[in-house]
């Protein structure tokens, strides 16, 4: 649940009750990490009720909506400020790795009737392979998609929703990548895995396994599914 909300002293936030959730399970520590830095202020949060109390975003547009090109430009820039180094509290990409892999190998036969072979053996490949030869553990906001950006008058574009892990620079443009908002066509996907592994420095095939992963894993019962396996077959034929 999410509202708007006014303190005390007039300050307009954000009051946001969270279903707990393996994935936003320490979206607190993440901005108070960011502290500011290219993501919303947490203002205060209440443990035991899983409610947290958030910078409000005024206009608060979606950074989808300012087209692909900006948005790109915006990523570019935004990416290396969110990339901090970091450990605890947040969970490894390597144990987040394991259970997704875990899950689509238990799912094997139910994948097997959603995906081509291909796929679900790319992402398997990748699962298994990446994650014992990552770089810097950085933090990462796996949900960093164009509509998880808003427009804000303490700065012009702020992330907001971050789902942290701990892990390598490569995984962090998967869900940009797949940001059907951006444009949803083989070209579009593939335009931006190579602006962004270009400018920001990336390993291209770390980062396109990454992104072949994650999308399947999260395909598996989502009302996305249709495109994140689009998204994840343009990747893996263009390799």
């Amino acid at each position: 649940m999410v509202a708007p909300a006014v303190t005390a002293e007039g300050e307009d936030v954000v009051l946001k009750v969270q279903r707990p959730h393996r994935e936003s399970e320490h979206e607190a520590a993440a901005l108070e990490l960011w502290d500011g830095d290219g993501a919303i202020r947490l203002v205060d949060r209440e443990r035991d009720e899983h409610a947290l109390l958030l910078e409000r975003c005024v206009p608060g547009t979606p950074l989808s909506a300012a087209g692909a090109d900006t948005a790109l430009d915006v990523f570019v820039e935004l990416l290396p400020r969110l990339w901090k180094p970091a450990g605890r509290p947040f969970r490894p990409l390597a144990v987040e790795a394991a259970w997704w892999a875990g899950s689509l190998a238990c799912r094997w036969d139910e994948a097997g009737r959603q995906f081509e072979q291909a796929l679900v053996e790319a992402a398997l490949e990748a699962l298994l392979t990446l994650p014992s030869t990552q770089g810097e553990q950085v933090l990462l906001h796996q949900d960093l998609h164009g509509d998880n950006v808003l427009a804000a008058q303490r700065e012009p574009w702020l992330a907001i929703d971050p789902k942290p892990l701990a892990g390598e620079r490569e995984f962090g443009i998967a869900p940009i990548v797949r940001s059907r908002e951006l444009g949803h066509s083989r070209r579009d996907v593939l335009q931006r895995f190579d602006r962004l592994t270009g400018d920001l420095g990336l390993d291209r095939e770390r980062a396109r396994g990454w992104t072949i992963a994650q999308t399947i894993a999260w395909s598996i019962g989502s009302e996305y599914h249709e495109t994140h396996v689009e998204t994840a077959r343009w990747l893996l034929e263009a390799r």
